[in-house]
């Protein structure tokens, strides 16, 4: 009767399904849609509401029940942010664009370093001055402080990478660790200062129209596309960023839906093949270009910062085999023909930045140099940007390399012992910080609907029987389950692993979007007689949903807002009873990690240590796949292609930086259909 009555209740749940061969049971994806509408369709429908609402404060109210009902599946869970760690560096404070969303924070040609390590007294100085600056209070010049302070400034910049880009096409990427290479070397529309204050960039100037839908620029005309050698080849005009949009949705490579209900017939555009005369992407003339949105979206100008909205050389791709339309997907294919933005060959893409890329060395080194032909070149500080591979075997090394001023700086944690070494020669006492958190949330994603077991070469393989991969999907299709799951995951102790026992809290994020990345302007009531004032933060608003619901999650940063072992083990026994004999216990769970990185070792130990000592390893077993190289650790989670791609049971590397002042940038990526990005991280699309 067993595999009967899991065949009836994978049915039922929406699950595997199960087929029965001469070996017994076989293992079955199931449908992404019917799965996704069981996990998330509420979630769907709160984010219908919050699109069609009429102001952006209402917008709000429905996208924090969206994120509400988010959190409370269980299918995610925030983990971490950036910062919070102790961290000794050269850089000064806060020299480059300060900007909670978008590819801005990530130019770094305006950077301010000095040749020594800068001692924290003298950067609290700085920070002082920096907050003065953004209230109005004062000027903030960080390379006259610096050399008032004794310093001297130092002109080039080195820092490590661990994966190298995939492509030079901005358009053809959404990963930070593509366009962190690339933003160096192509200007957008409009740029955000290192105040937080947008500026003027290759558009010099812009009106909006009365009804707020009609954005015209005006290129400026001394802005030029130069080669990798740095001969001037064309220059940058308005019909480029019209190339550069199309080209975008062209691709759809995962930047596309950002433009949903904004841009005027660009969903129609690459979603249903509709006509690009349709598209609200003009070049009126040379140097004017002309937006039309299909209604008023207040936080337009925000996404401008995004690398969806950048230029392209049309002229240069259309010559490396470029072409637009359906005819893209075959034509890229052919890399005898399309030979445009390659990552084997710098030379195979024009820049219009502040830096041209010279080298780039999958496994050595990445070398940007600073374009003395650049418009804005006077602002460029940093006269060459070089990463140096490190796939993290050697921290200790690192740190030699960064007191030895190899490198600018560097994070101090417990698990690299670099923390420890920091301590025993003075430097933490002299130069250590704890580093601002950031508006990025990561966070780890159960698969319920898994669709890979090892990766093509054999590696990274579950041990997973048949029946124990039946028994796992229909465990996690489980609500209470995902929630016993969720809540036995002591953030604060595998953080510790890493950031050490002082500061195990300090990044701890618990909700997906910043607690604080928004508030309303004015009052609102929702649709059941709730008010919430003007001021109210995004956060307040999330949780004041979260209890409604009878959640046990805490929003706030800097808290283990989801470690209840009491309600872990109450939703465990739940589940075990709605399940009944549809599965056979302990559950397994397979966790990948990153085998040289000691601190990704200690952290999956330790993932697997709370998980089985709340919940009991005669309920729940955490395997351990060891991927022994950086390339099969990104193939099983961060570089899967899609969720059935993603080799993992819980997978939480993997994380989101907002790409617009709304948010939706960060609950759009979990809508259906194939629309959000990292609904793979849960095994769907």
């Amino acid at each position: 009767m067993k595999k009967l009555v899991s065949l009836l209740l994978a049915i039922m749940m929406l699950g595997c399904v199960v087929l029965a061969s001469a070996e017994g049971a076989v293992y079955e994806r199931a449908d992404d849609e019917d799965i996704y509408e069981e996990v998330l369709g509420g979630f769907q429908e709160y984010m219908d509401k919050a699109a069609a609402a009429a102001t952006p404060d209402e917008s709000f109210v429905y996208e924090a029940q969206a994120e509400a009902y988010l959190l409370d599946s269980a299918v995610m869970i925030p983990n971490t942010t950036q910062g919070g760690a102790y961290t000794i560096t050269r850089i000064a404070y806060r020299t480059v664009p300060y900007v909670n969303w978008g590819n801005d924070d990530d130019r770094w040609g305006t950077m301010v370093a000095a040749n020594e390590l800068i001692k924290k007294e003298d950067r609290e100085t700085m920070k002082a001055a920096w907050q003065k600056a953004v209230a109005g209070e004062a000027e903030y010049d960080p390379a006259a402080m610096l050399t008032e302070l004794g310093y001297t400034l130092a002109t080039d910049y080195k820092t490590t990478f661990s994966t190298a880009p995939v492509t030079l096409d901005w358009l053809n990427t959404s990963s930070q660790s593509d366009t962190e290479i690339t933003v160096q070397t192509v200007d957008g529309l409009v740029q955000y200062n290192n105040l937080g204050q947008m500026e003027p960039k290759l558009a010099e100037s812009w009106e909006v129209s009365e009804d707020g839908t009609v954005y015209t620029f005006h290129i400026r005309q001394d802005a030029k596309w130069y080669t990798s050698e740095g001969a001037e080849y064309a220059p940058v005009t308005a019909r480029d960023f019209v190339a550069g949009f199309r080209h975008m949705l062209d691709a759809k490579a995962g930047l596309e839906w950002l433009i949903d209900g904004v841009v005027k017939g660009g969903t129609d555009y690459y979603a249903n093949g509709g006509a690009w005369e349709d598209v609200g992407y003009e070049a009126i003339d040379d140097y004017t270009l002309q937006i039309t949105l299909e209604q008023p979206v207040s936080y337009f100008m925000t996404m401008l910062t995004y690398s969806c909205f950048l230029p392209i050389c049309e002229d240069w791709y259309l010559s490396h085999g470029g072409v637009y339309g359906e005819d893209f997907a075959a034509a890229s294919a052919d890399t005898n023909t399309y030979t445009y933005g390659m990552n084997t060959d710098v030379a195979s893409q024009v820049y219009c930045g502040p830096y041209l890329l010279q080298k780039l060395v999958t496994d050595s080194e990445i070398v940007c140099v600073k374009n003395p032909n650049y418009y804005d070149a006077d602002k460029i500080n940093m006269n060459s940007i070089t990463w140096i591979y490190d796939a993290g075997e050697n921290p200790t090394q690192t740190y030699n390399d960064v007191v030895a001023g190899v490198y600018a700086g560097t994070g101090l944690t417990e698990a690299s012992g670099t923390l420890a070494l920091a301590k025993a020669d003075g430097n933490f006492d002299k130069y250590a910080y704890v580093s601002d958190t950031t508006s990025t949330s990561y966070f780890g994603g159960l698969n319920v609907n898994r669709g890979t077991f090892a990766l093509a070469s054999g590696a990274v393989a579950s041990p997973k029987t048949e029946q124990e991969k039946i028994d796992t999907q229909t465990a996690l299709l489980n609500k209470n389950f995902r929630k016993a799951m969720q809540h036995a995951f002591d953030k604060g102790t595998v953080n510790a692993t890493s950031r050490g026992e002082d500061l195990k809290l300090a990044n701890l994020r618990n909700m997906y979007t910043h607690p604080e990345f928004v508030q309303l302007s004015a009052d609102v009531t929702d649709e059941e007689g709730n008010t919430f004032t003007a001021g109210t933060m995004y956060g307040e608003m999330v949780q004041f949903y979260l209890d409604k619901m009878g959640a046990k999650v805490q929003v706030a940063d800097a808290i283990d807002g989801w470690y209840n072992p009491e309600a872990a083990v109450e939703y465990l026994n739940a589940a075990k009873e709605e399940l009944g004999d549809s599965v056979t216990w302990p559950i397994k769970i397979d966790v990948v990690y990153y085998g040289p990185s000691a601190a990704n070792t200690a952290q999956a130990q330790a993932y697997k240590q709370v998980i089985e000592s709340t919940l009991g390893a005669e309920n729940v077993v955490v395997n351990l796949l060891e991927a022994t190289t950086a390339e099969d650790f990104y193939a099983c989670g961060y570089r899967a292609s899609n969720g059935e791609a993603g080799n993992f049971d819980m997978f939480y590397g993997s994380g989101w930086g907002p790409d617009y002042g709304d948010p939706n940038t960060y609950l759009n990526t979990f809508l259906g259909g194939g629309a959000g990005y990292m609904t793979k991280v849960i095994g769907l699309f």
